[in-house]
Parts: C-alpha cells; sequence; structure tokens
C-alpha cells in the first residue's frame, strides 16, 4: 500500500520489491513536512536512554506546535556518525578503487547479502510503515544523483526533505541512477551472524546502489553523510571535484571555497553578508562552477552565541526545522518549551547537538544554489600550538600537500590544567567521507586550480603569541580582515617572506592587521619556544605524511 497527500505516487511498491524484496509493508510517500511533523511525534519509537525501552518516544513539539521545530531524541549510543561501523561492501569492481579505512570498513559480500535479507525479512514480518521520500544529491542538474530515502522514521524523512534539492527539472535518467537508502533502526544485528562490528551497520552497496542502515544509527546525519560519501565515490569518476567545503559569491561575482575542519571557522567565516551563500559543507566544482549538493544546513548548536549566529537563532522557532538532542528545561516537558528558551549550553545528551533547517533560511543565497568557478580556495586551520602564520600564499605543491594533510589542532581534553595541543589530520578536510583515495581529490583540486587560475591561502584561526593557555585567539577581525584581503586580491602582490620551519610565503602587509603578527615568531616572548614548537609541530606533519604513504600517491612532501 501506498499513501500520499501530495501528489500521486510512482509505482514506489513495485520498485523496492524488485530492488529490495519489500512485500508486506505500508509507504507513506513524499508526505508534506507538517504532515512527517505530526507522523513523527505519533510513531518514531525507539530507545532514547541507555537503559531504557526500546519503544520509547522519540520525537516531541515544543510550545510552538506544527508551527516550530520538531525536537528528535536519537539513540544514545548514536549521538554522531558511527564511523567505526560504516562499511562499503567489497565488491570486486570496487576493491581497488575504495580508500579502505578505519571509518570506511570492507563488508563480506557474502555477509551483506544474507544481512540485507535478514533486515528486509524483519520489515516484512512486522508489516512495517516506512516513509519514503524522493530527493536529489546535487542542485545541478547535469549531474544529480536521485535519492530515495526509505526508511521506518519520519524523522528522517523530514530531514531528508530539510537536506536535500527537491523535483529537480533536468535530470537524466533519474530511475536508472536512482540510489536507495533503507533505514531500519528497529533491526539489531548480530556480529558473529552478520559480519558487522555492533549491533548497527551502515554499509554502502556500490553494484546494487543501495545504503543500508540496519539497527541503531538513528542519527540523522547518517541519511546525510551516507550518500555524501557516495557522491565522493562516483562524482570523481566523472571528473567533478567533490569537496567537505562552504562556499560563496561576492559582489563582483568572484567566487571562493573554505574547507576547514570543526571549529576553524568555515561556517562563521563562509556567512558573510557581503557575500552570497552557495552551501555551508558539501560541494561539487564542476565545468559548470560550483555546486551545493544540499538544500538545507545541519548546524551544531552546542554554546550558540545567538548574536554572532542570528540566521541560526532565527531559525531555531521556524516550522519544519529539526532539533536534535537539545534536552528540555529542567522540570518542563519539551511541549511547554519554546524553541528560543532552550539551554543551548547543555551538554547532558551530548556535545554533538544539532540543528537541521532549509538553505533558503539563510538571507542571502545564490539563485540555484549555484555559482561561478572560484578565484580563491581557503583552507582554515584552527592551530592550537600557536605557531603557524594567520595567512599564507600556498604555491601548487603546498596545496596538495596541505590539503591531503587536513590540520587543525585542538585541546587535548577537558580535564583541569590539561592544555597541551593536540594535532589532528582529517585528510581533505574530510577524510571519513572521502571514499576514493586524498590524490584523487588533490589532483583534481590542482588541476582545475590551474584552469580557472584560482589562488590558494591557508588561513590560521587559531592562537597567536603563545599556546593555547598562553596565547590569544587571533581576532575574528583580524582573520576577516585578512580573509577579505585575499579575496579582493590583495595578497596577490604584496612583498613575502618565507618561514623558515614551515617553508610558508607569509605577506609583510594587509589592510587592517598590525605587520607585526604577520610572522608568528614575533608575537611570541620567547622565541626559543617558539623555535622548538614549531619545529615540534612540523614532525607531526611529517610523521602524518609518512603514516599516511602520501609519497606513494605522489603526493609532494612541502616541509
Amino acid at each position: 500500500m501506498t499513501t500520499s497527500s501530495t501528489q500521486p505516487a510512482p509505482n514506489v511498491a513495485a520498485d523496492l520489491q524488485r530492488l529490495l524484496g519489500l512485500s508486506s509493508v505500508t509507504y507513506k510517500y513524499n508526505l508534506t513536512k507538517e504532515e512527517l511533523f505530526h507522523e513523527a511525534i505519533a510513531h518514531d519509537r525507539g530507545r532514547v536512554q541507555k537503559d531504557g525501552p526500546s519503544d520509547a518516544q522519540k520525537a516531541f513539539p515544543t510550545r510552538l506546535g506544527v508551527k516550530g521545530p520538531l525536537v528528535y531524541y536519537t539513540d544514545p549510543d548514536c549521538t554522531g556518525r558511527r564511523v567505526k561501523d560504516t562499511f562499503a561492501v567489497g565488491w570486486p569492481e570496487v576493491e581497488n578503487v575504495i580508500w579502505w579505512k578505519d571509518d570506511l570498513g570492507k563488508y563480506d559480500p557474502v555477509k551483506y547479502e544474507g544481512l540485507l535479507k535478514r533486515v528486509v525479512a524483519h520489515l516484512n514480518a512486522k508489516q512495517a510503515t516506512l516513509y519514503v521520500k524522493d530527493v536529489f544529491v546535487g542542485a545541478d542538474p547535469a549531474f544529480s544523483i536521485p535519492y530515495r530515502f526509505v526508511g521506518e522514521y519520519a524523522t528522517h524523512a523530514m530531514f531528508a526533505h530539510n537536506m536535500f534539492p527537491k523535483n529537480l527539472k533536468g535530470v537524466k535518467d533519474v530511475e536508472g541512477r536512482r540510489w536507495t537508502m533503507l533505514n531500519a533502526p528497529s533491526f539489531v544485528c548480530d556480529p558473529a551472524r552478520d559480519g558487522s562490528r555492533s549491533e548497527a551497520a551502515i554499509i554502502i552497496d556500490v553494484r546494487n546502489k543501495i545504503c543500508l542502515v540496519a539497527g541503531r544509527a538513528d542519527y540523522n546525519g547518517v541519511v546525510k553523510k551516507t550518500i555524501f560519501t557516495v557522491g565522493n565515490l562516483l562524482m570523481p569518476m566523472e571528473g567533478l571535484l567533490s569537496m567537505h567545503c562552504s562556499a560563496n559569491v561576492g559582489p563582483q561575482g568572484d567566487g571562493a571555497i573554505l574547507f576547514g575542519l570543526s571549529g576553524t571557522g568555515k561556517t562563521t567565516l563562509s556567512a558573510d553578508p557581503d557575500r552570497r551563500l552557495i552551501g555551508d559543507d558539501e560541494t561539487i566544482w564542476s565545468d559548470n562552477g560550483l555546486c551545493n549538493l544540499e538544500d538545507g544546513c545541519y548546524a551544531k548548536l552546542i554554546d550558540l552565541n545567538k548574536q554572532a549566529e542570528p540566521v541560526i537563532a532565527a531559525a531555531l522557532s521556524k516550522a519544519g526545522t529539526i532539533i536534535e538532542n537539545v534536552p528540555p528545561l529542567k522540570g518542563k516537558k519539551m511541549s511547554e518549551c519554546h524553541p528560543d528558551e532552550l539551554d543551548l549550553t547543555d551538554k547532558s545528551i551530548t556535545e554533538n547537538t544539532r540543528f537541521s533547517y532549509p538553505l533558503d533560511a539563510n538571507p542571502n543565497v545564490m539563485p540555484g544554489a549555484r555559482g561561478p568557478h572560484p578565484e580563491t580556495i581557503v583552507l582554515l586551520t584552527a592551530d592550537a600550538f600557536g605557531v603557524l602564520p594567520p595567512v599564507s600564499i600556498l604555491d601548487s605543491k603546498q596545496v596538495m600537500y596541505h590539503f591531503v594533510s587536513g590540520f587543525t589542532a585542538k585541546l587535548a581534553g577537558t580535564e583541569v590544567g590539561v592544555t597541551e595541543p593536540k594535532a589532528a589530520f582529517s585528510a581533505c578536510f574530510g577524510a571519513p567521507f572521502m571514499a576514493q583515495k586524498p590524490s584523487v581529490y588533490a589532483k583534481l583540486l590542482q588541476k582545475k586550480m590551474e584552469q580557472h587560475h584560482a589562488r590558494c591561502i591557508l588561513l590560521n584561526t587559531g592562537w597567536s603569541g603563545g599556546a593555547y593557555g598562553v596565547g590569544k585567539r587571533i581576532s575574528i577581525g583580524h582573520t576577516r580582515a585578512l580573509l577579505n584581503a585575499a579575496l579582493r586580491g590583495d595578497l596577490d602582490k604584496v612583498p613575502t617572506e618565507t618561514h623558515p620551519v614551515f617553508n610558508l610565503k607569509m605577506p609583510k602587509t594587509c589592510p587592517g592587521v598590525p605587520p607585526e603578527i604577520l610572522n608568528p615568531r614575533n608575537t611570541w616572548k620567547d622565541q626559543a619556544a617558539y623555535d622548538a614548537a614549531a619545529n615540534k609541530l612540523r614532525e607531526l606533519f611529517r610523521k602524518n605524511y609518512a603514516d599516511k604513504g602520501f609519497a606513494a600517491l605522489n603526493i609532494e612532501a612541502a616541509m
């Protein structure tokens, strides 16, 4: 049975019976967000506490009811992506294509086929109600991937509606190119029987264009990041550079892309009132220019500064948005709370509280979430060691090296007195989602930069004058002045000096920035201590380069 209140459904039941073997389930196809809101509250059931029941309510209204956000709670074991439980089926045709690693493991094909049959049998036996949402991955119909979500939770279908383009015209061979996610949180994997690592598994099946989510992997980001990983596998094969980055366009039609790991300022710096947003997380660079893969934003909420992030703050109380893992106010039910009253510093469930809202909630978005070829590439880092320059101008070799390094530095932990920074390296600034080897994306980036004469800077939003605990965070005003100068081309012809340890070209002047901070050594009182810290960081870069085998991938060492 298939139901819909929005349009006549295609032959979903026949398609899914042929693809998966689903035969005795009920489908609710392409429901509106308002309908999904009510369905989620009425029917989304699962575990929300460690020792709690498996049929607890998972979705709730706020005081605003359907005119406000849906508040959703994940399984306590899945408050973020289950990276160690994410796999691709080891079919022979992808054996030497996929970059196998800890967060994209190889799944035995025989075990996978058995598991898929058991998940389908489970859904058939319980005569499950499944929510179906047809969307696309990518706003450009020239290469957009048709994506069908099929799952037990209305919240997930509502999330897919928020996060992906819909009703895209001009996409070729929709049926033949469609990927399908089957999402079954009520199934429990048995590692000994199913070949999984735990009671849940997220598996990409390239041969049959299936993403299987079996078990308690009900974090909303799984619906997004799994198909993003698929796009990162397929699109480079067509010469398309898929990137974990934000992108925007200036008043002169000048495009820019900003790569960066969490905490480096990627979302904040791309949200510039003088520049129009293409997207804040997942972008394609094709022969047509830049294109958002999404139609929504999935922002972190923890410790949100509502004055600094007014777009997110304003969207919190809008209809059709989804708040994830934020607790109600103490002593109140969520239905008694106004979303603007919620304590966004509350980490009692997780530090990874999230918020899903449509891209058009941003006030200044490029039409169709598309833009021109970028003139400026920005690699963001937040160096808590306090030794990298605030801005460096990279040559072609350095672009590839720093892109595959994907460096930032964070605090080692949250214990009192622990202030020693900890290096974090994530290839291409999104290693878990990069399904091919890092050199594939680096070479595409280099080629496209050369074709379109794009410049590249390494922009450090971290510490100056000392490491964390001694120095100070580089001011957002100085960071924006450096970024704006690079975007205008002001740094293309200024005098420079070369850092003796990192071999980075540093500008000697920049409008709006004190020249003494441009060479980080000058900001340290103890310059011998600076030299020691800089050499220590260089050795961490070199170790990461060796450990990852980048030389064998024809990435030249740059320091």
